[in-house]
């Protein structure tokens, strides 16, 4: 089997920066900018392409009413400077005569050639410098100015290089007496009129065109008749004087547009800016909302307003969090210093192993309030860095309530429903899902499974010997709803809200107090969160309204 093209990094990474890649970067706010800058170049090269097109046809234009002068020379002459009497041939006389009267009124260029080619009149050597220069003076046009020059030589440049728009060819400077050495001649002598436009030596252009002389149907000559397109150039020259100026006023409003998009861009980004180092010397507490301008800038200030609500989301939370951890602390030191005090004092033997015992259980207290402290303090930082994975839900609640069971009594592989239970302590652990599909949600895994083992073990904890702690998978449209229901005595209707707030403890008459920090639901609540879902709780009720037990619920998206 063959193999692809081989991939080339550079190339792809250099696609990627300029193309867009992962992230978009040709953007609204790029083709703006790009637009903007863009307009002048276009109506440039659009006038361009104009010209040249307006070139051709004009040339055509000329050359079509050249021929019909042409035709008319060559007419004249066939008349007035051919022997009728003999064979048709060209009275050397008359035809310099009517060479050089036709040459001036017509202020062309006109050289006779006879039936082998021969060259037997040139108007340039008939006319005195007088006539020359008077026929020079009325060709004489306007002189295009440099800047319009330097645009016309740039778009003859662009042009040679479109197709189809190829210039025009130079005409040689010849200086000869045989016809077939000037182009167009040869055409002429072979009984066909030729016209041909050309560059002469000073980049003008030139019309040439030559024409039969007939006499009776029989060829007795021919006549080249040239001339410098002088016309041309300067009705291009007017036409290249109106695209100067429509650049001219475009560069205009190109530089205007540039500026304003200057300040579009500028001007919000300062102030963002400005906004931001407000924030951080503590003399604002918002960031300017510029989410109507439904662009880039408005993403970034709906992002900047988001990160700076979050960051004085957590300020507080860290505030809060210092002050319950004080308040917290304070407590099992001052039971301490009490019990401290006290065992300087007391004389018995029996009332100093109370207090040691208060110490000893305070101290334990303290360890344990101070290592849950630093567990919650990690977490925030923790679900922040790590990278989120798929998850499936049901898997890891199976291999949660596996953990409790006996190692003899694991069987891997098998999907009975003896699997999805285990025994904890008197309690049983029962585990509901639906079969056969599929339940994932993006997370950590190690962190929800945190999260639900903390509610497991607070279900069991509450519920009665041999009681039933249930655990159900629900699918709700594009959610997962997951239940721990036990049978214990419930929640308190005004306490529904506040187990989860930190350091709260709402625990079992039959354990010590103080062997819970009150941390383990604020920590779950947290977890959750950073998850994008809810947690929340509720009492079961019967149909009386008797409480039968608490239920937790956790809400998360579903992939």
């Amino acid at each position: 089997m063959g193999s692809g093209p081989p991939e080339i990094p550079e190339i792809d990474n250099l696609l990627n920066l300029y193309w867009g890649g992962p992230e978009r970067r040709i953007t609204g706010l790029t083709l703006r900018i790009i637009g903007v800058n863009a307009i002048a170049l276009i109506i440039l090269l659009c006038g361009i392409l104009y010209l040249g097109q307006y070139q051709k046809g004009l040339i055509e234009a000329k050359l079509e009413t050249f021929q019909a002068e042409v035709e008319l020379l060559s007419a004249a002459i066939s008349e007035g400077a051919v022997d009728k009497s003999k064979q048709g041939e060209l009275l050397s006389e008359q035809a310099r005569t009517m060479t050089k009267r036709l040459s001036f009124i017509s202020g062309k260029h006109v050289r006779l050639f006879d039936t082998s080619g021969l060259l037997i009149a040139d108007s340039t050597d008939l006319l005195s410098p007088e006539e020359t220069l008077n026929i020079a003076n009325r060709n004489q046009g306007n002189d295009i100015l440099h800047s319009l020059q330097i645009l016309k030589n740039m778009a003859g440049y662009i042009i040679s290089l479109l197709p189809d728009r190829r210039v025009l060819p130079f005409y040689p400077d010849i200086q000869s007496d045989q016809g077939v050495d000037y182009p167009d001649v040869p055409d002429a002598m072979a009984g066909q009129i030729s016209l041909s436009a050309w560059y002469d030596q000073d980049g003008g252009i030139f019309l040439s065109a030559a024409a039969p002389l007939h006499i009776k149907k029989n060829l007795v000559g021919s006549v080249l008749v040239t001339r410098e397109g002088k016309d041309i150039e300067n009705a291009i020259g007017q036409v290249w004087a109106d695209v100067l100026r429509v650049f001219l006023a475009t560069l205009l409003v190109t530089i205007l547009l540039s500026i304003y998009l200057s300040g579009v861009i500028a001007r919000p980004l300062r102030k963002l800016a400005s906004a931001a180092e407000e924030v951080r010397r503590g003399q604002s507490d918002e960031i300017p909302d510029l989410s109507h301008r439904h662009d880039e800038i408005g993403d970034l200030s709906m992002v900047l307003r988001d990160m700076t609500q979050a960051l004085w989301e957590r300020m507080d939370s860290i505030e809060h969090f210092a002050a319950d951890v004080a308040h917290e602390l304070k407590n099992p030191l001052t039971s301490l210093r009490s019990a401290i005090e006290t065992a300087f004092v007391v004389k018995k033997k029996e009332d100093r192993d109370k207090l040691f015992k208060i110490i000893m259980h305070d101290l334990e207290r303290l360890d344990r309030l101070i290592s849950d402290i630093s567990h919650a303090s990690r977490i925030d930082a923790e679900l922040s860095r790590e990278v989120f994975k798929s998850i499936d839900v049901k898997q890891a609640l199976i291999r949660l309530i596996d953990a409790y069971k006996n190692p003899l009594e694991r069987e891997n592989g098998q999907d009975t429903e003896e699997q999805y239970s285990a025994k904890i302590d008197t309690v049983e652990v029962r585990l509901e899902m639906p079969e056969n599909s599929d339940i994932n949600i993006w997370g950590l895994e190690t962190r929800l499974v945190q999260v639900f083992e903390n509610l497991i073990s607070n279900a069991v904890s509450f519920s009665p010997k041999k009681g039933i702690v249930s655990i159900d998978i629900t699918m709700q449209r594009q959610q997962i709803r997951i239940t721990v229901e036990d049978q214990g005595p419930g929640i308190p209707k005004n306490k529904l809200e506040s187990i989860f707030e930190r350091f709260y403890s709402e625990r079992p008459e039959h354990e010590d107090y103080g062997r819970h920090s009150g941390l383990g639901l604020s920590i779950c609540r947290q977890i959750i969160t950073a998850h994008q879902g809810r947690i929340f709780a509720e009492n079961i009720t019967d149909k009386s309204g008797k409480v039968k037990g608490a239920r937790f619920v956790v809400v998360l998206n579903s992939l």
